[in-house]
């Protein structure tokens, strides 16, 4: 039976978001266990992380041409499939270089599937809902990112078993959005302007000059998720913790984000996303800087991973509700690939610094470096809202 309804369409691609999510959130811990177990230095682990993100990267440029002309759901399926098929093929190429190619391939594959359904939701939104409806999309995510880590742990049974049963699970999911019967047809909205990668670059450029404020809270997010999966491994183990102490801190960021996610967009809705920004990463300052203090607990650094979740966590859904706010609809498409993007470029350096931070000083400051980064975009926000403020006057 063919569903049909804003709900029925919500429902299915967050569900198929949450899937993706649960990957990702399995694979970044998972080999950063196998490589600390290999004793591959930190250095390289948390550059090798960085191979999805460079993958989100690379698609950012050719993405959009094709979700133009073919329409939502045969990014999705494609997006789905390419991601499932090399989950599984992970167990088969046992090599650090082959595992990269794979990573980035698992990049360009989630690409697809969430910039497709990302712009599907922006587009299709009512506005005055946006900011929830976006929570409740972040937060479906989140929960499979949350899973994920816990499924790492199946790795002490035997090696490949979470890349199989995450493999089998992203290949179940892609398929319902045949359930959909709106989705043979949509696409974004029509511009009148030849797609091509010159007018892809254009189009950021002028999503840049309105929005540029925006992106960098897809940024942060993609710092903290990336670098806190990756090196907060390597530093755990380090300061002996247990592998099952480890894979509790680390859903509890995205547990954390799950908690207010949804009430957060909501209040976002109605007092302003920028104000409301700025108050929550000044509290997530706060509590990287207690983590600095608490380093060697298990129970502070859990309790400060799920702080950290509720304050931060919906850097992401906020980032895109914010660029949806002063962004011209017109170039929606092109503000969620540029969010996916700085996405990116946070989440590629993020491993590689915290992993250089981790190498160097055997993990002093690792969580320092959190609360500067967070302390910089909150100057960023206030100077950009206060030059639209006046431009507005």
């Amino acid at each position: 039976m063919k569903l049909e309804s804003f709900r029925a369409r919500f429902i299915i691609l967050s569900a198929i978001v949450c899937i993706s999510g649960f990957s990702q959130g399995m694979l970044l811990p998972l080999i950063s266990f196998i490589f600390e177990n290999r004793e591959v230095s930190a250095a390289i682990n948390g550059l090798h992380a960085s191979g999805l993100y460079i993958g989100v990267l690379l698609s950012a440029l050719f993405i959009e041409a094709p979700l133009r002309k073919y329409g939502f759901r045969p990014m999705i399926i494609t997006g789905g499939a390419v991601v499932g098929l090399s989950l599984l093929a992970f167990p088969l190429l046992d090599t650090i270089w082959l595992w990269f190619i794979l990573r980035l391939i698992v990049g360009i594959g989630d690409n697809a599937l969430h910039f497709s359904t990302q712009t599907w939701l922006t587009q299709s939104t009512p506005h005055h809902k946006l900011g929830k409806v976006i929570a409740f999309y972040g937060l479906f995510f989140s929960a499979g990112f949350m899973v994920g880590p816990k499924v790492s742990e199946l790795v002490t049974i035997w090696e490949p078993l979470p890349f199989i049963v995450s493999g089998a699970l992203t290949m179940m999911a892609w398929p319902l959005i045949f359930l959909l019967k709106d989705a043979e047809n949509a696409k974004p909205e029509d511009t009148g302007v030849q797609v091509s990668i010159f007018n892809t670059l254009k189009n950021f450029k002028d999503v840049l000059l309105t929005s540029w404020v925006a992106f960098l809270f897809p940024m942060l997010y993609g710092v903290l998720e990336a670098s806190l999966n990756s090196n907060f491994p390597v530093f755990a183990v380090r300061n002996d913790f247990e592998l099952s102490e480890i894979t509790w801190i680390l859903p509890a960021f995205s547990f954390g984000a799950i908690l207010l996610q949804v009430p957060i967009g909501g209040l976002g809705d109605k007092i302003g996303r920028a104000k409301l920004i700025n108050i929550l990463l000044l509290f997530g300052a706060a509590t990287f800087l207690m983590m600095e203090v608490f380093s060697g607990s298990f129970v502070m650094l859990l309790l400060s991973f799920m702080l950290a979740g509720i304050f931060v966590g919906s850097m992401y859904s906020l980032g895109i509700s914010y660029m949806t706010d002063i962004t011209p609809r017109s170039n929606l498409p092109a503000g969620n690939l540029m969010a996916g993007i700085m996405f990116s470029l946070g989440s590629i350096s993020g491993p590689i610094i915290g992993g250089a931070i981790i190498g160097m000083t055997g993990g002093a400051h690792y969580f320092t470096f959190f609360a500067l980064v967070i302390l910089i975009i909150i100057a960023l926000n206030i100077v950009f809202t206060k030059r639209r403020h006046t431009a507005v006057q």
